[in-house]
């Protein structure tokens, strides 16, 4: 899978007001640690089909990613009704996004009965 990183970016008021969680991801599709971090980003989002992902290209001039004082590719914003939970900047593994997600996404169902 390849992510595509949008030219169009939302405006952070948007994402700000936006109710529940959210991911927006900075990077381009050029980038390698891009394209390397994807084998770890995105099974751990596709386990969360219910949360909306930005993905945001970045890079000179351009807004958003100034405004999370985004520095490295690809950093990982995880908001929760608007707010910045969590951020894990070029995964190397899998377990920083499983936590972050974790911090924003609802739980899962309950499995046995609790006492």
């Amino acid at each position: 899978m390849s992510t595509t990183y949008s030219p169009e970016q939302p405006a952070r008021e948007t994402l700000e007001a936006a109710e529940g969680p959210a991911v927006v991801m900075f990077g381009t599709t050029w980038c390698g640690y891009c394209r390397a971090a994807e084998r770890y980003v995105d099974p751990a989002l596709a386990e969360h089909p219910d949360v909306p992902v930005h993905a945001v290209e970045d890079g000179r001039g351009r807004a958003l990613g100034r405004s999370y004082r985004v520095k490295l590719w690809p950093t990982l914003i995880f908001l929760l009704d608007g707010v910045e939970v969590d951020r894990v900047v070029r995964p190397t593994g899998r377990e920083a996004v499983d936590a972050a997600l974790a911090r924003i996404a609802a739980p899962g169902p309950q499995t046995g009965a609790a006492r």
